[in-house]
């Protein structure tokens, strides 16, 4: 395609696409940056450009469009594909506009992960389709296994507001403890549950048998004794235990009399303290929970149909209609840490550097590895709601993100294990002026100096292409024959200017700085935290949070400028 022609292909485009109004800095960013062997010819091509964004913009957007469809028909047919590609979770069983309320029930014992994610995103993405409302409840009435820890819930809290959630109620089931007294109580009344004071191993032994435990027909009066009896210190943990009555004959041993509430002696728990020594379990706290919370619709992993299966004896009891349940299954990713409890054992012995070591997948590792929240809830939504465990690869959500980050990361050069390499046969001094981003001039350039005498730094990994008699290109700047190289340095001689050259003749470009300053880049790779030591180059203005390419080795997101040095963590190509 001839140059005037492709002019006029990128100038109908970005008209199409603004309203009929095309920006000629933006076209001439697409010219150069997806035509490189155009940038030589910058200064003839740039009035040309504007030449013929002014003959599009005084077109109309009939107009425009007849001669897009005339030279670049293609453009309406990937546009019609990219809508149809796009995907969108399914409708919503027995949902009603403004009546959907959904709800996210965290255990804050540990950091917020990408397992959990689904449930939330799901949750989310339904209350705000149907105008509902999205509750995060804290699910912390379980101080001595699963023990909520007070950073958590702030930490939950902000992945969630990070991930671009709106959260409409915020409620902690340890400050709802009295409300799961009075329940128990009236279920006591109503003969549906009982105070079981046998020992353990005794009740699993009768429970599995099919036998009712000797306290279940026992009187309300003598129930309602040792409930209050469990409230005011006289048994102590492991002595009593609330049971809810269901079928003594379930084919799941796990559904007959399950626990509802127990003793915990010297809870110490971040909230209460040792205010209260009965607690709810799970199942029964986020049975009454949801009712009285108005949940209409949960989703819940497979695994915990079996909970449902209990939950609903409360809820027939006391006459409830049982939210709809969407269940899925599990969501893991291919060589990333989703445990809390491997997670926890590993910050503890040092393995790990905290809950957002970039190797793990909590929602925290996965923000300092600069993948976005766009990326994240378009994954959940692709995976939708299939019943089946989903193993992605960390290549599906690099894919996502690159889509997102491309567009916004300013370019830069980073030389990994830099080598040395000396070039003879250029005796003036050479300023590369390098756009930040190749589809964005109007962000400015960055400019790399070489000096005669002086070397420039190209990274070890190119080594295998620096042998005596090799031609390769430092990119921005000139062509080079390799006359001489080690691991310790290198000697080339200047062969061209042309990018035309190098591209005729299939030689390899490679990146390159001249004084550099220190940077290291956290490589995550499985269990492993590879640290690359390099340079970066020297008037990179950039900050934290900021995501940038390092060309030729990765999208990265900026961890810690100090110093003059600057530690970056790898996200992916």
């Amino acid at each position: 395609m001839e140059v005037e022609t492709l002019i006029w292909k990128y100038a109908l485009v970005n008209a199409y696409t603004h309203k009929g109004k095309a920006n000629p800095k933006a076209v001439i960013g697409k010219v150069l940056g997806e035509n490189p062997e155009l940038r030589p010819k910058a200064k003839e091509i740039i009035p040309l450009v504007n030449q013929i964004v002014e003959k599009v913009n005084a077109m109309s957007i009939e107009e425009q469009e007849g001669k897009l469809k005339e030279l670049y028909p293609e453009f309406f047919e990937e546009k019609k594909e990219k809508k149809e590609e796009k995907k969108g979770l399914p409708p919503l069983p027995k949902a009603e506009r403004g009546k959907v309320v959904t709800r996210f029930a965290p255990n804050p014992d540990g950091a917020f992960h990408l397992g959990n994610a689904r449930a939330a995103i799901l949750s989310h993405e339904y209350a705000r389709m149907y105008d509902g409302k999205f509750i995060l409840r804290f699910d912390d009435t379980d101080p001595k296994v699963k023990r909520p820890e007070p950073i958590f819930y702030e930490w939950i809290k902000e992945d969630l507001e990070w991930l671009g959630f709106k959260i409409d109620e915020i409620h902690i089931a340890s400050d709802r403890l009295e409300i799961y007294y009075d329940y128990a109580e009236k279920l006591i009344k109503m003969g549906k549950a009982y105070v079981c004071t046998c020992p353990p191993e005794k009740f699993r032994e009768l429970r599995d048998e099919g036998i009712a435990c000797p306290h279940r027909d026992e009187s309300v009066e003598v129930q309602l004794e040792r409930w209050r009896k469990m409230l005011n210190g006289e048994y102590k943990e492991g002595e009593a235990v609330v049971r809810i009555k269901t079928d003594l004959k379930h084919p799941n041993p796990a559904v007959r009399d399950w626990p509802a509430l127990r003793i915990i002696d010297n809870p110490n728990h971040p909230r209460t303290g040792n205010k209260y020594r009965v607690w709810p379990l799970y199942n029964f706290a986020s049975a009454i929970d949801d009712h009285e919370l108005g949940v209409t619709h949960i989703f819940r992993g497979q695994e915990h149909a079996e909970n449902e299966t209990r939950q609903r004896y409360v809820y027939e009891y006391l006459g409830w209609e049982y939210p709809v349940t969407v269940h899925h299954g599990r969501l893991s990713i291919e060589g990333v840490i989703l445990s809390k409890s491997k997670t926890r054992k590993g910050i503890e012995e040092g393995k790990y550097f905290g809950w957002d070591d970039p190797r793990l997948g909590t929602i925290r590792a996965l923000r300092r590895r600069g993948i976005q929240p766009e990326a994240i809830r378009e994954l959940i939504i692709e995976v939708g709601l299939k019943r089946s465990d989903t193993t992605v690869s960390w290549d599906n959500l690099a894919a996502i993100n690159r889509k997102i980050v491309e567009p916004i990361a300013n370019r830069y050069f980073f030389v990994a294990d830099p080598v040395p390499m000396y070039i003879e046969g250029y005796d003036k001094e050479f300023v590369a002026e390098i756009p930040l981003h190749p589809d964005h001039p109007e962000r400015g350039t960055r400019k790399l100096k070489f000096e005669p005498g002086k070397p420039v730094y190209v990274s070890k990994d190119d080594i295998e292409l620096f042998t005596p008699g090799n031609f390769v290109r430092l990119k921005d700047l000139f062509n080079v024959e390799i006359v001489e190289a080690n691991e310790n340095g290198i000697k080339a001689k200047f062969h061209s200017v042309e990018y035309e050259i190098a591209r005729e003749n299939r030689w390899r470009m490679v990146h390159w700085v001249t004084e550099g300053k220190p940077c290291e880049v956290w490589v995550p790779e499985g269990e492993e935290l590879i640290i690359r030591q390099g340079l970066l180059e020297e008037d990179a203005d950039v900050k934290v949070d900021e995501i940038v390419q390092f060309e030729r080795f990765g999208f990265v997101r900026i961890d810690e400028v100090k110093d003059g040095k600057v530690r970056a963590i790898f996200a992916h190509k």
